[in-house]
């Protein structure tokens, strides 16, 4: 149920076609849309119902496969005999050690980073989840002690629940945020899916919460080894549950490859969990060294007559777009914007406040940072009808030193199917320059 266009709809098709089931594939959207996922299938038997769900391919199925986006509530899901999703398949038949990852922010360059690290100190490492690889493609070429990375999302984790599957040897909550409002009927639903990730860990085993109000809650409740990580200016670090230093920044190389205190922050957890997993200092250290990021996060796409250009299409909050704004030591030209998710934008101001200019896409996101903005006579350009036009006016002011930074604080849609079809874009835009 959901094919999808990122990958965990096709990993669930070829895996069980492949493992001798008959499967129909569903999902709501057309198969003009979907012709992408169709044809890297077109080897395998498979039946499609595209552009509707139909309750007779559910209550005449063994065994339905949801995506994470699916409301549990759907009358197709009720009628079906088993619902499972790829992350539950998966748990339920592998016994590998596992790092598992979750929070609002910060959580796919945590993973990526640790992903760079345990590559150098293990012979295999796999790495899945909700950073649109899905475990079932490898879960066949497991071998019996490969360490996996799984990055989570409050949906999977969602679906995790009462199921007793989950069991991290290290389970990590980067952060929360106010995320995801719109799918969810209040803000503690979303925080106690989150907690889904250290339920079922035991004693012996470690998790890593940011030192804040949610972190010592979350620490008093699990039964894992609590750690702690400061996002403090002048101490970053790891320690224990009684405040003891464990780990300080010197597990970092002096300079990493991405700009902002955040990324460092979120180098540091990798680093930290590395340590946990007994891997040398100096191994940890070369690696994020050579670590250039993540797609989409803060990723300097190209510099052009001294103008850098970052594409940041992930920050789909206000607080992360303000992280982006405050990563350089100097004003950003900000691209910003997009569709709300019923989110304030007032925790974004000091950070506006820092821009050098500001432009604007069209959104009910972008109605709120406008009335922002107006409130306190910060002046911006647009709304733009769409990236290329905002895109062109930023790029046409840009001088040599400038960063352009696409930051948008909102989701995409009604522009992109997807931020990562609105990254895209703005990296063909900016490598189209000369």
């Amino acid at each position: 149920m959901g094919l999808g266009l990122n990958g965990g709809g096709l990993a669930c098709v070829r895996y069980f076609a492949e493992s001798g089931a008959i499967v129909t594939a569903t999902d709501l959207r057309s198969e003009e849309i979907l012709r992408p996922s169709m044809e890297l299938l077109k080897d395998l038997d498979v039946r499609y119902v595209l552009g509707e769900h139909r309750i007779e391919d559910f209550s005449g199925a063994d065994i339905v496969i949801k995506n994470p986006a699916v409301p549990a509530d759907s009358p197709y899901l009720k009628a079906a005999a088993q619902i499972e999703t790829d992350l539950s398949v998966f748990l339920s038949a592998c016994k590998n050690p596992i790092i598992a990852v979750t929070g609002s922010k910060g959580k796919s360059s945590v993973v990526s980073a640790l992903y760079a690290i345990l590559k150098m100190a293990y012979p295999q490492v796999w790495l899945g989840g909700n950073i649109t690889v899905s475990p079932l493609t490898f879960l066949k070429e497991l071998g019996p002690d490969d360490p996996i990375i799984l990055e989570l999302s409050s949906w999977q984790l969602r679906d995790l629940r009462g199921r007793n599957l989950l069991h991290p040897e290290i389970s990590i909550i980067t952060n929360i945020m106010n995320d995801h409002q719109n799918m969810y009927s209040s803000f503690s639903d979303y925080v106690d899916d989150k907690k889904e990730i250290y339920r079922g860990q035991k004693a012996t085993q470690h998790a890593i919460f940011l030192e804040d109000e949610y972190g010592r809650e979350f620490a008093s409740e699990c039964s894992a080894r609590p750690h702690f990580y400061r996002d403090r200016e002048e101490q970053f670090c790891l320690c224990g549950a009684e405040g003891e230093i464990e780990e300080r920044e010197e597990l970092l190389p002096e300079k990493l490859r991405v700009p902002g205190r955040y990324f460092r922050l979120n180098c540091l957890i990798a680093a930290a969990t590395a340590r946990l997993l007994g891997v040398e200092t100096g191994i940890i250290r070369d690696a994020l060294a050579a670590f250039k990021g993540v797609p989409h996060r803060m990723e300097l796409v190209r510099t052009l007559r001294g103008v850098r250009y970052y594409n940041d299409t992930t920050a789909t909050i206000p607080e992360a777009m303000a992280a982006g704004i405050l990563s350089f030591n100097k004003p950003v030209r900000l691209i910003a914007g997009g569709k709300d998710k019923e989110l304030d934008y007032h925790c974004a101001l000091e950070a506006l406040k820092t821009a050098e200019e500001i432009y604007l896409l069209k959104g009910s996101a972008t109605n709120k940072i406008v009335d922002l903005l107006k409130k306190n006579d910060i002046a911006f350009k647009g709304p733009y009808p769409s990236l290329e036009e905002a895109f062109k006016a930023a790029s046409k002011e840009a001088q040599e030193g400038d960063a352009l930074l696409m930051s948008p604080g909102a989701t995409s849609f009604g522009m992109f199917v997807n931020e990562f079809g609105r990254g895209d874009r703005f990296r063909e835009l900016a490598e189209a320059l000369n």
